[in-house]
């Protein structure tokens, strides 16, 4: 019996150079998204599972529920996990036509049409330091999820700013995000802003909008996200830094502006532009204390999608 949060969708047997496999698609079905552990509890694999091929596992999950798949699809000859970055990433194998570490390169069929010249449209979201980016990201993110579960969230910095310290809760302290930050920080290599770009490209051919969150500096190395992306849209909590970005995303990067919001730390939502891109004064944005995104900017935000 499945929970009704949650369910498991296993595709018809394919064929990959005459590997046979399975697509075991996880889909969330509560309103929100949100699974919680116990809702594994109870949960069974699909009774058509075809063990002497393989499986891949796709969908947007925890890494708990990855892992319980991954465990429970033991049997089967082998078991990757799909990337829509990257493909199909084999996990775990018993046969010796494939090893561990391998990409398998296949598309999941998400139900949207595309070719390699059909692309979503992808956000830049850029903006200074201290402005609001991550947490202006998260919450589009989550709310475009309601109107469509096929978006995704791209995060093209290495400040170890992920959704899971956005997800900690209003009781976290600011103690334990930046030890959770400073625990998962990177730095910048030549092949950083590339790979994301790549990573980029391909999230647009299989979905309907790609998010895109990036560090706050204007640097000549994010020029491929700039080949890679459609629109931008300007979080600043600093107006003299507005029109830096202004010129690099659409004067040097050819890219559509969305909206420009002041970011203040009040509880302001005062929109003072509506053409020929959204012009705004809101806040705050701070995690745990962003409640509700102001309707014009989900509404613009919510024009890109592909099919609305």
């Amino acid at each position: 019996m499945n929970n009704p949060a949650l369910k498991l969708n296993l595709s018809e047997p394919q064929i990959w150079e005459n590997l046979s496999y399975q697509v075991l698609t996880i889909e969330l079905t509560a309103p929100d998204r949100i699974i919680d552990p116990e809702d594994i509890s109870n949960l069974e694999l699909p009774t058509n599972i075809n063990f002497r091929g393989g499986i891949v596992i796709s969908g947007r999950a925890p890494i708990w529920l990855y892992s319980y798949l991954t465990h429970e699809c033991h049997p089967t000859s082998w078991i990757a996990c799909y990337d829509p970055r990257l493909g199909a990433v084999v996990t775990a194998t018993h046969s010796r036509d494939l090893k561990v570490g391998q990409v398998i390169p296949i598309t999941v069929s998400n139900g949207r049409q595309h070719s390699t010249e059909d692309l979503c449209p992808a956000l830049l979201i850029v903006g200074p330091p201290n402005s609001g980016k991550s947490v202006l990201s998260h919450a589009l993110f989550q709310a475009l999820l309601l109107k469509n579960p096929n978006i995704y969230l791209q995060r093209a910095h290495w400040d170890g700013e992920g959704n899971y310290v956005l997800e900690l809760g209003e009781d976290a302290t600011e103690e334990e995000i930046e030890r959770f930050k400073a625990a998962n920080k990177g730095q910048l290599s030549s092949r950083f802003f590339p790979y994301h770009a790549q990573a980029i490209l391909e999230l647009r051919r299989q979905k309907a909008l790609v998010i895109v969150d990036v560090g706050g500096m204007v640097q000549p190395e994010k020029l491929p996200l700039l080949e890679a992306c459609s629109h931008y849209l300007i979080i600043s909590s600093q107006a003299e830094e507005i029109e830096k970005w202004h010129e690099f995303c659409h004067d040097r990067g050819n890219l559509f502006p969305i909206a420009e919001i002041f970011s203040i730390l009040t509880d302001v939502k005062m929109v003072t532009q509506e053409k020929p891109y959204l012009k705004m004064t809101a806040g705050p944005w701070i995690c745990g204390e962003t409640k509700t995104l102001p309707k014009e900017l989900l509404e613009r935000v919510s024009g890109l999608l592909v099919g609305s």
